[in-house]
């Protein structure tokens, strides 16, 4: 069997996890993506430090415009799965799934679950919840500033709130506002790294930040699992640690009903949802698996191939009728992150090992000598530390002495 993968950068999810999934299960891959030297690369270390990778041919393709995707796709003969773990192309290869008559994500719930105003519309028609959202679009210079002073007026949103990219991703110029003038200072901020983009500015949900991880088949949809997650102080919404839920979800039965509103129910999804009273609130879903080595680690802990049921999926081939993991694990995952911009001077190297019943696995993220600035994202990672065991206060513990045995140094 041949999977055609859509991507844009290489990311540790697909590397790690999908690939070696798809040599487990017998299929060669197609990576179509705009970046194919990077793929290359990726895959030639993973291939040398060891891991196992299916047989892979590279198809440079702007995997953003769908006829391009297409195109090319049919160009090397009928394709047997489409498939993207992408935040940025899960409409894309919906619509190229459907025109080959492959299985896949409903294209229109792709863009619901991308497009951050009609996801607020179609839970609001569905009766499922009602957040204020309203869409701003700056225009690009030399319009005058009084057009978007007036465009934020005229939204007038409930304070405080949070502006956002429409179609972003993870916390990507994501930020609280106070007031008029704080909301118009981020969009013009927003609307200058971001010419011509729609912004969303929402109604400010407040509780405890849960997420909740799903794999459908197109007919039933399964929590797997929830993390509680922290984030960094206000304006910003950075993740930096989360940990495994011992049981099933807070109000998954919500979220679950509110996805299916959306249509959601095809391959993995994460979704990030707020806790008021008895209420789910959801913040944003993401269709796809959760990343940032997360998955990763989660399908360890829980004992399940995740990586290959979600391509499974893709191939036309149903998930097990009684999906239930093992919840007895543990798992934390703790992002060392960047708090100034500057060089990388000093930094653990990777390591892995078991004391007391915890594994540890850190993984660096950024490269001692390397430059940047201060995004207020993932993009801040520095290294991501996975804790895993049987007791939580051990894992806690060992995530602390961590910590405290090493040094992350930047200097300007």
């Amino acid at each position: 069997m041949r999977l055609h993968l859509l991507a844009v950068n290489p990311t540790d999810s697909v590397t790690e996890g999908f690939l070696p999934a798809a040599a487990r299960l017998g299929c060669a891959v197609t990576v179509l993506t705009d970046q194919p030297a990077a793929h290359e690369r990726a895959y030639d270390r993973y291939a040398a430090a060891g891991g196992t990778l299916p047989e892979l041919t590279y198809l440079a393709c702007d995997v953003t415009d769908f006829r391009a995707v297409i195109a090319a796709i049919a160009a090397t003969g009928r394709p047997d799965a489409v498939f993207s773990n992408s935040d940025h192309l899960q409409a894309q290869t919906a619509l190229a799934a459907d025109f080959f008559g492959l299985p896949g994500k409903d294209w229109r719930a792709a863009l619901r679950t991308k497009n951050k105003a009609q996801l607020r519309r179609a839970l609001a028609e569905a009766g499922q919840d009602v957040v204020f959202s309203a869409e701003i679009h700056p225009e690009p210079p030399p319009a005058a500033p009084e057009r978007l002073a007036r465009a934020v007026r005229r939204a007038d949103p409930p304070y405080p709130c949070v502006v956002k990219p429409r179609e972003g991703v993870a916390s990507e110029d994501v930020a609280l506002a106070a007031d008029e003038a704080e909301l118009l200072a981020r969009c013009r901020e927003i609307a200058a790294r971001r010419p011509g983009a729609a912004l969303v500015v929402e109604e400010f949900l407040t509780g405890p930040l849960h997420t909740l991880e799903t794999l459908g088949d197109g007919s039933s949809l399964h929590p797997v699992a929830a993390f509680a997650t922290e984030l960094s102080p206000p304006p910003h919404f950075v993740e930096e640690r989360l940990r495994l839920l011992p049981g099933p979800a807070p109000h998954a039965d919500q979220v679950l009903a509110q996805l299916r509103a959306l249509g959601v129910g095809f391959g993995a999804c994460h979704t990030e949802y707020v806790v008021q009273g008895e209420r789910a609130r959801i913040i944003e879903v993401n269709y796809r698996a959760i990343g940032d080595r997360c998955d990763l680690a989660l399908a360890d802990v829980l004992g399940i191939p995740l990586f290959a049921h979600v391509l499974r999926t893709h191939a036309g081939q149903p998930l097990p009728p009684s999906l239930v993991p093992d919840h007895a694990g543990r798992m934390r995952m703790e992002y060392v992150i960047a708090d100034r911009a500057g060089t990388l001077t000093a930094a653990p190297g990777p390591s892995e090992t078991v004391h007391d019943g915890v594994r540890l696995d850190y993984r660096p993220l950024r490269e001692i000598g390397t430059h940047r600035p201060l995004h207020h994202t993932n993009r801040d990672f520095l290294g991501v530390l996975c804790a895993t065991g049987t007791d939580q206060r051990a894992v806690d513990e060992a995530v602390a002495r961590f910590l405290a045995a090493h040094t992350w140094e930047i200097r300007p």
